[in-house]
């Protein structure tokens, strides 16, 4: 962590005017060959982005200056291409829900129905947390369910220190009552220091259980985190003759029972890890801790019945989130014919339409303006796909690609299963590092703990992905034979001249 933090302030550290010296750099290169010079841009844009020298978005667009100046490609096209508007379409849906406090709504309904008990609270926390981060970014789901965790677990810890308290400005220090055994002792310090251990052990379980589902549910669908729309935008960019393999349906389909494995995987986890092994304490099966559980129930039923009635705005906005999906899922689900190739249809653009209440005189404002938009919407990750985009297409374009591919070829006497496990925890050991330097900085005493949970659940992210690329994967994405329209790259691969396709695919 020094390290990167060293580098990453020499980089801030910087003169601006250094950067000035790039196209001068690239002038240099245009005597070699077209793989050295993209191959050199590429590495220039990942040296700034690691070392944040320039903001990652205005680094992202260094591919308008460097791939024409190099003669590789015109790039403009690639900063809008269809990724980038699906982005686009539906964080301005997961504005609009946020703008009228609808996952809030739904939040605080599920946790109603679930309950409160320790282990049935966590599962409950996960479930919503998870379904709400398919739909919308994982910093504004955990942002929303943290403090409703927050306000449940200080219901739970303070009932009971309440009652203490009530109890010792009322009485002496000994109090004495008419019972069969005698006098009844005041309350013993070391148990209240062990109830307060065992408070301070599950509110770190609850939100910890926050946050991974945040990163569990984002896996759901394409716009639950941008990597997935990074996977489909670089499949279409690298393979254009593709019959759109990577849609909204299949992945869902490759991607939903490995949320439901991680989730239902990790709740046992943590349960284990924060709770302990008494399950029948965990789920309250003694009744012991009911006046504390219905004091919670109380915050959250107050925390839904202060929203009111579901009013015309909700109702609308839930209404075109449904077509939204719909449409989605229809598209090309691939096992019937979709209503892509019909014609053009953004659904999310109708927001900007749609009144937020019912006909009236005065025409009413529209469900989403475009100040919340333009204050709320994350341009710097729209640029930054762009530039990604970029990168891959140029990449392509002067045969980087191909020279790499080339390099590969060791691989191919890899089995795929090991392929898939080895790169599945290369990229998890890889993303524990690449955090914001800032946040990690300031995190760095609680990581300790943190780490506890998180490496086993490392562990259990890798092993259920590469149980899904190796099982239902392969019906969903026909990974048992090489697709036609991969052929353009298959020069990637040879072996003895002859084609090895499992390099790449089973």
């Amino acid at each position: 962590h020094l390290g990167l933090t060293s580098c990453v302030t020499l980089g801030k550290s910087l003169n601006p005017k250094c950067v000035s010296l790039v196209p001068d750099c690239s002038l240099s290169l245009r005597s070699c060959l077209q793989e050295a010079q993209c191959a050199y841009a590429i590495i220039l844009m990942a040296l700034l982005w690691c070392t944040e020298a320039l903001p990652l978005a205005v680094t992202a667009f260094f591919p308008l200056i460097l791939f024409p100046m190099m003669s590789i490609m015109e790039v403009c096209v690639e900063y809008l291409k269809d990724t980038n508007i699906l982005f686009i379409g539906g964080l301005l849906m997961a504005i609009t829900v946020e703008k009228w406090n609808l996952h809030k709504r739904i939040a605080l309904r599920v946790l109603l129905i679930i309950g409160v008990r320790p282990a049935l609270l966590i599962l409950g926390f996960m479930i919503v947390t998870a379904f709400l981060s398919m739909w919308i970014s994982n910093t504004a789901t955990t942002a929303m369910m943290v403090p409703i965790a927050h306000a449940v677990l200080e219901q739970l810890h303070k009932s009971p220190e309440q009652k203490d308290v009530e109890a010792a400005t009322l009485t002496p220090f000994l109090l004495l009552h008419p019972t069969e055994s005698g006098p009844i002792p005041p309350p013993v310090p070391e148990e209240n220091e062990q109830k307060k251990r065992e408070h301070l052990r599950f509110s770190q379980g609850m939100s910890l259980c926050v946050c991974y589902a945040a990163s569990i549910g984002g896996i759901a669908t394409l716009t639950g985190t941008t990597p997935n729309l990074v996977l489909q935008g670089q499949v279409n960019s690298l393979f254009p003759d593709n019959p759109n393999v990577v849609n909204f349906a299949s992945w869902f389909g490759f991607a939903f029972p490995t949320v439901i494995i991680l989730l239902l995987l990790s709740w046992v986890w943590l349960q284990i890890l924060f709770l302990g092994f008494n399950f029948r304490k965990n789920f309250n099966c003694g009744g012991k801790g009911r006046e504390q559980e219905r004091a919670a129930y109380l915050i959250i039923q107050n925390e839904h019945k202060s929203l009111g009635p579901m009013s015309f705005a909700e109702g609308a906005v839930t209404l075109l989130f449904f077509l939204l999906v719909a449409l989605w899922f229809t598209r090309e689900p691939g096992f019937f014919k979709g209503w892509g190739n019909v014609g053009s249809l953004n659904d999310p653009a109708s927001l900007l339409g749609v009144p937020d209440a019912q006909g009236k005189l005065k025409a009413p404002p529209a469900l989403l303006d475009w100040n919340t938009v333009n204050k709320k919407m994350p341009w710097n990750i729209v640029f930054l796909l762009g530039g990604g985009f970029a990168l891959a297409k140029g990449s392509e374009k002067s045969g980087l690609s191909k020279w790499l591919g080339d390099k590969l070829t060791p691989l191919s006497s890899i089995p795929s299963p090991a392929v898939a496990f080895i790169l599945s925890l290369l990229v998890a050991t890889f993303t524990e590092c690449t955090s914001n330097v800032a946040t990690t900085t300031l995190f760095l005493p609680i990581l300790a703990s943190m780490a506890k949970a998180g490496f086993l659940l490392n562990i259990i992210g890798v092993l259920t992905i590469s149980l899904a690329i190796n099982t239902w994967a392969y019906p969903i994405f026909k990974l048992d034979q090489f697709p036609s329209w991969a052929h353009l790259n298959t020069t990637i691969c040879h072996v003895n001249g002859q084609f090895n396709s499992s390099v790449f695919f089973p």
